[in-house]
């Protein structure tokens, strides 16, 4: 799935200086709507609902979720229903996400913050038996196996240390299970003060990764908390737009870059470092912005 077209070196005068090779993996490119980790984190519920002859799938996410848009799409495509419930009552306008949601075929059921966040995914299982339950962010076993493969390209080996934002915590599990015992995986939580995420982690690791010392997992570049920016997130990615026409997100890839270039500036990369930043995909949020603060 993913090969060398999909790696992107990227040079700035900075990563000379610091004597460290950056490259970004750019599985935000491999579909244009099951954008990046997604792809991955719901390859192997879909297969399930298959396997067990399910009818749809049923998950959960807000009014921004780039899980809630790539689940609706991937379900349409295989042809099962999909419902996705949504935190928070439903607003006057649908944000744009929602709306494709909609238009990819998913039935929405909105329910108030209180009980989305206390939502017990068994028994939302027993009340739908003919749908496949994938909690949200595709978290849980399946959705660690598939994020384990994004690091199964050929010369994966060969980084030091791979940097990718964080939500639910599946993929940086993921990315623990299929790297190397030398490798460190960086995690910046998108969320804030979410330090119940380290055992959200490990309760996706192997047990033979469990004891390694390859995971950081930084709690500082969350710029305000889940899904909110300040003018210095919105500087970074403007800046990272200039200089190598990408494109990130303020929910998550901007947190991501943010992180990076702070510990690139407090020389946290030993010289010789081959860095891998993972862009995770996923523009959904920038959708919610009106006052054109981004220059892409």
């Amino acid at each position: 799935m993913i090969d060398k077209s999909h790696i992107q070196n990227i040079n700035e005068a900075i990563f000379a200086a610091c004597k460290v090779t950056v490259d970004i993996l750019r599985i935000d490119l491999l579909h244009p709507i099951i954008s990046g980790n997604k792809l991955f984190k719901l390859n192997y519920y879909i297969q399930e609902a298959n396997e067990k002859n399910k009818d749809g799938i049923i998950t959960l996410g807000g009014s921004f979720s780039n899980h809630l848009v790539a689940s609706a799409y991937a379900a349409k495509q295989i042809g099962l229903k999909s419902i996705g419930i949504v935190r928070g009552e439903k607003p006057n306008k649908l944000s744009n996400t929602l709306s494709d949601c909609i238009a990819y075929g998913m039935e929405l059921q909105f329910i108030d913050r209180d009980a989305f966040d206390n939502i017990d995914l068994n028994e939302l299982a027993t009340r739908h038996p003919s749908m496949q339950v994938i909690p949200q962010g595709g978290y849980g076993p399946l959705g660690a196996k598939g994020a384990s493969e994004i690091l199964s390209f050929e010369g994966s080996e060969n980084y030091s240390h791979i940097i990718a934002a964080c939500g639910t915590g599946t993929m940086t599990a993921g990315l623990i299970n299929g790297s190397n015992s030398n490798q460190h995986i960086i995690s910046a939580s998108v969320l804030k003060n979410n330090f119940s995420i380290i055992n959200e982690i490990k309760a996706l690791i192997h047990p033979e990764k469990l004891n390694t010392n390859n995971l950081n997992v930084l709690f500082n570049y969350h710029h305000g908390g889940y899904a909110k920016k300040d003018k210095a997130l919105l500087d970074i990615m403007n800046d990272f737009y200039k200089a190598h026409q990408i494109k990130t997100d303020f929910v998550y890839t901007g947190k991501m870059i943010s992180a990076f270039y702070d510990l690139l500036n407090n020389n946290f990369f030993l010289p010789g470092s081959r860095i891998l930043l993972i862009h995770s995909g996923g523009l959904q949020g920038n959708r919610s912005m009106t006052n054109n603060e981004l220059n892409f």
